[in-house]
This record gives structure tokens, C-alpha cells and sequence, in this order.
């Protein structure tokens, strides 16, 4: 199951390892497509990356500081560093494609 991360947890979840954080409303359409990917991305990983997702509304520092104007937004962060920023809605194929360039 995908962890939910907040603003005083963010820091601390995201800084080791390969992450990604879906940053979601409830309110959002294309959000609510693209969480059953990340549910599924999760079900089906070997630990070698942690996915978390973040309600944008209940959160605002954390985006805020990652200049996330859109969502979804898929934050992908290595080592606690962001290596990569999906905007919109992506498939599982494109997301895994992208995981892939920093295992």
C-alpha cells in the first residue's frame, strides 16, 4: 500500500533511496487515474523503490517548495535529491521508464 507522506514527514521519508511521490487532490480527475498505477507499481515492486503520495490540499508547504503547480505531479527523488518531475497523468510504462534511469 502506498504510504501518504505530510509536510513535517516529507524530509525525513524521501531522503534515502529511490522515491517518488504522487502529489494529489481529491478533487482532481487525472489524479484519480493515475493513483491505481502507482497502487499497482507499488504491489508489484521489490523494495527498490518507496512510492508515497501527498495530498496537495492538507499539505501546502511541501509542494510550495517544489514549485508544483499541477497535479498530478510525480516527484522522483534519489538520495534525497529530485531527479526527475512528471507533470499530468503517465502510464505505468512511462513511469517505470523513468525509474529505470536511476536504479
Amino acid at each position: 500500500m502506498v504510504k501518504e507522506l505530510t509536510d513535517n514527514t516529507f524530509d525525513e521519508q524521501t531522503d534515502s533511496g529511490l522515491t517518488l511521490v504522487d502529489f494529489w487532490a481529491t478533487w482532481c480527475g487525472p489524479c484519480r487515474m493515475q493513483s491505481p498505477v502507482i497502487d499497482q507499481l507499488d504491489e508489484e515492486s521489490n523494495g527498490d523503490v518507496n512510492y508515497y503520495k501527498m495530498d496537495v490540499d492538507a499539505n501546502p508547504e511541501t509542494p510550495g517548495k517544489f514549485g508544483i503547480m499541477s497535479i498530478p505531479t510525480l516527484l522522483v527523488k534519489k538520495d534525497g535529491e529530485v531527479v526527475e518531475k512528471l507533470i499530468g497523468y503517465h502510464s505505468k510504462e512511462q513511469i517505470e521508464e523513468t525509474l529505470s534511469k536511476h536504479k
